[in-house]
């Protein structure tokens, strides 16, 4: 029950940041906003709960296995860089504007 409400507010939340974007210019705008403020919001939403999940996971992993937290360490740390970029193209997608 929990998945389908997750969903659900996954769904009701993308339906209300495509408006900015399905949005057609008038004759009087110069620009119209690609993205919305709202999307730039979720995208650090996602990106701050991704970076939780990598750290609690590297760190319980390296508590059960001492052994590997030299192997560990430099895969959570890749993870983080490849997050951390998708999140940086994600929010100038979300912020660009057109001339």
């Amino acid at each position: 029950m929990k998945t389908y409400g997750l969903a659900l507010l996954a769904v009701l939340l993308v339906m209300c940041c495509a408006s900015p974007v399905l949005a057609q210019a008038t004759a009087n705008s110069t620009s119209v906003l690609y993205g919305s403020p709202i999307g730039a919001g979720l995208v650090i939403l996602g990106a701050g709960f991704g970076f939780g999940k990598i750290g609690a996971s590297a760190l319980e992993s390296m508590a059960r296995q001492p052994e590997v937290a030299n192997k560990i360490q430099p895969a959570m740390i890749i993870i983080a860089a490849l997050l951390e970029g998708a999140t940086f193209f994600a929010l100038l997608i979300c912020l660009i504007k057109t001339t």
